[in-house]
């Protein structure tokens, strides 16, 4: 596995799921970790403990990723605690199915807020922070915004087109500086937020697997897998590169 010694690495929502398991795989790979959370402290502490737990160094910040002075406190906290930033994971994201009929204006807002606005905010502050040797910047979208058409997550899969989009701009406006930014797009992947809210042993969960070529929904470590060798020097010739990690979901 890729080397992260003597890196420091904020990832955001990372109390649980797929946040949860890029900063239990940064830990343990040498990277001093920041645990963003928004709400669930005591699930920030616990990705805390274990990553303390194997030898590293870890932790655990609350605040809202579309709030400025949230982002703001999250990477001063960061370089106050850890000297700097090298890699931010912009993870943070919510999600909601619903029909076209049963959108509404706060709904909408609600997921681009959190999803791309703070993606944008993120992103800007790390900047700030990043060393004379550049940093790595990785976004987590969805196959929801290109290979996966899943009816009732117009809104969401928006948002994650954004992020899309976002990704390569940001790769070229940032490349000059030595910034990489590049997106990971999971397929379906067994989450905590994937339970609570229905999809665990639906007929969607069976579409998922059904149409994915390893037979299996994805976990957080496969996530984690690919993010790490984005973050190390092993991935430094690639910037604005949207990498599907979805078992070979067609």
């Amino acid at each position: 596995m890729s080397d992260l010694k003597g890196k420091v690495a904020v990832v955001t929502g990372a109390s649980k799921g797929i946040g949860a398991g890029v900063a239990r795989a940064f830990g343990a790979v040498g990277a001093a970790v920041v645990v963003n959370y928004a709400s669930d402290k005591a699930g920030a502490d616990k990705v805390v403990a274990d990553i303390k737990a194997k030898g590293g160094k870890a932790i655990a910040v609350q605040g809202d990723v579309a709030k400025a002075a949230d982002v703001e406190k999250l990477f001063a906290t960061a370089k106050e605690t850890f000297g700097g930033v090298d890699v931010l994971v912009n993870n943070a994201g919510v999600y909601k199915f619903h029909s076209l009929e049963d959108v509404t204006e706060d709904e909408f807002h609600r997921l681009f807020n959190i999803n791309v606005l703070g993606t944008v905010l993120a992103t800007r502050e790390a900047v700030k922070y990043f060393g004379p040797k550049g940093g790595s910047v990785i976004n987590v979208g969805s196959n929801a915004s290109a290979e996966a058409t899943v009816p009732t997550a117009s809104v969401y899969s928006a948002t994650k087109g954004a992020v899309d989009t976002l990704t390569r701009v940001l790769a070229a406006e940032l490349g000059p500086r030595k910034i990489r930014v590049n997106i990971i797009a999971p397929g379906g992947t067994e989450t905590e937020g994937f339970v609570a809210v229905g999809v665990k042993g639906s007929d969607l969960e069976k579409a998922l697997v059904d149409r994915t070529a390893l037979g299996r929904l994805g976990q957080p470590d496969d996530i984690a897998r690919v993010a790490v060798f984005l973050a190390s020097d092993d991935s430094a010739w690639m910037t604005g590169e949207r990498l599907a990690a979805t078992g070979g979901y067609r």
